[in-house]
């Protein structure tokens, strides 16, 4: 199987390259770049081979390069991964959370009675599911909490803004900026979703100082290095029962 893995920003990306590489004397990357100059890298593994392209912050951003990226080549499966803020205390700094449901957190309506989300506008979906077992087994390998993963176009930067997500969303684990768009993308091309997240800062004050952007980018990778043997078995089995109907 072939899997997609899209992330926001080089660094993010750099981890995930490291999670993958076997063993230190494995043959390097493969960068190449591709149009709309999205750089994009190979990395083979037993069973699976990965491209990881830096798609660009935002969902707006995510969608498109992830677009670009799926109309090039055949996938199986596409990954959203990176780093985010983390609900506390489910989802402490340096953990990492797979999501069970990807959700746009913050697309939709202001109304005197509150957030209406664009599904109930009837504007579209606000959801995409990765498949069940998939993202359970993804947690279980990598130790992460299993939990809705929340997109928003603005980082959550207040007591009171973090209040307002979390009584819309009481389970959610994490929130990022690219999910819900390489989700849509991945969609629009019948292909399965995943987005995994390590948590940097704690959802509510922003408070830079107290972030741990290099902790989390050290978790996306050890995460990672579980991750491969698991989306191989997966995408094999996928594979068989597909040929099988």
């Amino acid at each position: 199987m072939r899997a997609l893995v899209v992330t926001a920003v080089g660094a993010e990306s750099d981890s995930v390259l490291t999670g993958l590489t076997p063993h230190p004397d494995s043959p390097g990357p493969d960068p190449r770049t591709l149009p709309g100059g999205y750089p994009i890298t190979r990395r083979d593994l037993p069973g699976i081979a990965f491209d990881v392209v830096v798609g660009g912050v935002g969902p707006a951003a995510a969608a498109a390069g992830t677009a670009t990226a799926l109309a090039l080549a055949e996938y199986g499966l596409v990954v959203s991964a990176g780093i985010g803020g983390g609900f506390a205390p489910a989802a402490p700094v340096g953990s990492l959370v797979v999501a069970d449901a990807i959700v746009a957190a913050d697309l939709g309506a202001q109304t005197p009675d509150g957030f209406v989300d664009v599904a109930s506008l009837g504007f579209g979906r606000s959801v995409h599911l990765p498949p069940a077992e998939l993202a359970a087994r993804a947690a279980e390998a990598t130790g992460a909490l299993l939990a809705p993963v929340l997109t928003v176009s603005t980082v959550t930067g207040t007591a009171d803004g973090a209040a307002a997500l979390t009584a819309r969303h009481p389970m959610a684990g994490a929130e990022a900026m690219e999910g819900f768009g390489v989700a849509e993308a991945a969609a629009a091309h019948g292909l399965p979703v995943l987005e995994i997240r390590a948590v940097s800062n704690a959802v509510g004050p922003r408070d830079r100082a107290a972030w741990r952007i290099g902790d989390a980018l050290t978790a996306l990778a050890e995460g990672f290095r579980v991750l491969g043997p698991v989306l191989a078995n997966w995408g094999e089995r996928h594979e068989q029962h597909r040929g099988r109907n």
